[in-house]
């Protein structure tokens, strides 16, 4: 297996090349300035405390909550203000979602990263408009696509003259209100030549349940070991201050309070295996 080609995001944040994985975390949905501020600063400082590169998410807009009457967010105009705010004070790489074409421009003039949703990685259209800001794009690979037809998602980004583009697994349907991961999709994503990200929280969802997304953090950790052991290059998380209080995926945000210990054992994962490839690639088949 050769390692996937390199994305840079900014100075010191790389995604592929068989670089250290970098960490994506932040708030399923912007809630308020207090709590945005504060979850990103708890972040940045770990993760500049544990050495490992760090962009922060967050949504401006839930477009796709289950029910019509949940929590969406600020939108685009107030979200994008609330993030430059953020993006300015700590100087942190920022990835934002986007749901249409005429999001991306402005969008794009405060997040490094322009992440495509799950639902929507087969909108050729909306895929292209990320591509040409020049931005990474990131898309989420479907919970009904394959790994190997992540290439065609793919491909709609770099024939739009766009190199940096990632894919996220994020587990595949298995029944109703359920979410399974294959680990080999890792490895399946990362031959094609594609950075990979694994997205431990969304991957512990369970759709639709009773008029919202239900899931279990329990098994975040569980799953971004995992992912880590199978050499992905970045690793995703949603976190929040109050993960119970969260007015959207209330189930599976992992709470800030425990993100120091949880990402220095990912650390350590991730640079043991990474050495041990240096090593294999050294001494030759």
């Amino acid at each position: 297996m050769s390692a996937p080609r390199t994305v840079p995001v900014r100075p010191g944040v790389v995604l592929g090349g068989g670089r250290p994985a970098v960490f994506i975390g932040g708030p399923c949905v912007i809630e308020d300035d207090r709590m945005l501020m504060r979850t990103a600063e708890g972040l940045a400082e770990i993760c500049e405390d544990l050495g490992i590169g760090f962009i922060f998410k967050t949504s401006y807009d839930k477009a796709n909550r289950t029910s019509g009457g949940s929590f969406r967010g600020p939108g685009l105009r107030e979200g994008i203000r609330l993030v430059e705010r953020v993006k300015k004070r700590l100087g942190v790489a920022v990835l934002l979602d986007v749901h249409k074409e005429e999001e991306c421009g402005p969008a794009a003039d405060v997040a490094d990263v322009l992440q495509i949703p799950a639902f929507l990685c087969r909108q050729t259209d909306l895929i292209r408009a990320a591509a040409k800001t020049g931005r990474v794009v990131n898309i989420k690979k479907g919970q009904f696509l394959s790994p190997e037809d992540a290439r065609f998602a793919a491909a709609k980004v770099t024939s739009a003259g766009n190199p940096r583009v990632t894919v996220t697994e994020r587990g595949a349907t298995f029944g109703y209100g359920n979410l399974v991961v294959d680990m080999r999709s890792i490895e399946v994503i990362r031959d094609l030549g594609i950075p990979v990200i694994f997205d431990a929280t969304h991957s512990v969802q369970m759709p639709g349940a009773g008029g919202k997304t239900g899931g279990d953090r329990r098994f975040v950790p569980v799953l971004a070991r995992a992912a880590v052991a199978a050499g992905v290059d970045g690793i995703f998380m949603e976190v929040h201050p109050n993960p119970g209080r969260a007015k959207s995926d209330a189930a599976n945000q992992m709470p800030l309070s425990g993100m120091r210990r949880l990402l220095k054992s990912l650390i350590d994962i991730d640079r043991l295996v990474k050495k041990v490839k240096k090593v294999k690639k050294r001494r030759g088949p």
